[in-house]
């Protein structure tokens, strides 16, 4: 095996090394199939063991001991933006959204399509550089759900703290699921693209109450009812059985290293080594997002100009880090530091951070 460059990327990210040769050794024949699991029927024995498995870890390790399930589903969450409001926002109720980011603002754009929906907070005006409190929510009372993106990926912002909502709390957890604590009882229903915290990309996780599934409308196509999904144990139709062993592989990795407590205080570790390097630059770095609100998943930053940032990333690839450079809709740098991406990588970054700032300060 060649050199493994520093993987930074949004997502699809890194994964941890020990599930890839784990899938390597398996890849071509799984345990005794003859086959590989790309080639064996969704309906094999040992293709449902691994559908349950999974399901069952991921709520072990969110503290989750029942009145949910879990959802194996495809279309990433972008198809989520539009699903939601499908099964859930009828004509006679409005759709409540907390914009602080892009794709929160992707997904009440969805839900406006569909039907009627209300922006209840936003930091939009503010650049994006802060998460609005529980209490700057104004919630129509015909209010279907509340929905925010606990993490903004592209933005690098947090909610460190859930609202407290008097409606089913909403959540696209795309970019910190696992990667945090939280108390998942707060929520209804959350969502997650696999590419980021939880596996490749091609399988998106939902994590839904029964209670509120139920709710779900019947007067839409039977494949994008929840309800479907749920009934059928996510085997409705044929899944991407590959994608969700990779997810089954990384969630036992979690638990065998410390669960959802241990990532978090890694990833604390990892995002303290840039922001330091940040705010002790005298401003050569520079960050948009306020201290309380800084993620811990992506880090983002900025440099005095154009410029010196295209050097900065053409060295940055000199050294073997990937995928650096920020979301082409904002600029600047951004280090997405998700749970498979190790220690000692974002250590390097750090230490090249301020040698360049030395060399060029």
């Amino acid at each position: 095996m060649g050199v493994r460059a520093y993987n930074f990327n949004p997502g699809p990210a890194a994964l941890p090394l020990e599930v890839l040769r784990q899938a390597q050794e398996e890849l071509v024949e799984y345990q005794g199939l003859g086959m590989s699991l790309m080639e064996a029927s969704h309906r094999a024995a040992k293709v449902q063991e691994i559908n349950d498995e999974a399901q069952a870890l991921l709520l072990e390790l969110l503290g989750i001991k029942e009145g949910y399930h879990v959802l194996f589903m495809g279309g990433g969450a972008s198809q989520q933006f539009a699903q939601i409001p499908m099964n859930f926002l009828t004509p006679e109720k409005t759709a409540a959204y907390a914009i602080t980011g892009s794709f929160a603002e992707k997904a009440f754009e969805e839900a406006s399509y569909y039907g009627k929906a209300a922006i209840v907070a936003s930091s939009k005006e503010q650049g994006w550089s802060r998460i609005p409190g529980g209490n700057e929510y104004q919630l129509p009372a015909d209010t279907a759900y509340v929905h925010i993106c606990t993490n903004n990926t592209i933005e690098g912002s947090q909610y460190k703290d859930i609202p407290n909502v008097n409606a089913p709390l909403v959540a696209d957890m795309s970019s910190d699921i696992l990667g945090i604590q939280r108390d998942a009882s707060k929520f209804d229903f959350i969502y997650a693209g696999a590419q980021k915290n939880l596996g490749p990309a091609g399988v998106t996780v939902v994590v839904a109450k029964d209670d509120f599934v139920a709710q779900g409308t019947k007067n839409i196509p039977v494949i994008f009812r929840y309800g479907t999904f749920l009934k059928n144990n996510s085997l409705y139709n044929t899944p991407p059985v590959q994608a969700i062993y990779m997810v089954n592989l990384v969630l036992k990795w979690v638990k065998a290293n410390g669960g959802v407590a241990a990532m978090e205080a890694q990833n604390i570790k990892k995002a303290d080594l840039l922001y330091n390097v940040v705010d002790a630059s005298g401003g050569f770095y520079t960050t948009k997002i306020e201290k309380p609100y800084r993620s811990i998943m992506n880090v983002t930053w900025n440099m005095k100009d154009e410029e010196t940032e295209k050097q900065f990333l053409k060295e940055c690839k000199e050294q073997g880090f990937v995928g650096l450079a920020g979301h082409r809709s904002v600029g600047g740098m951004r280090a997405s530091i998700y749970n498979a991406v190790p220690y000692e990588a974002v250590k390097a970054v750090a230490d090249f951070m301020q040698d360049y700032q030395k060399r060029n300060g």
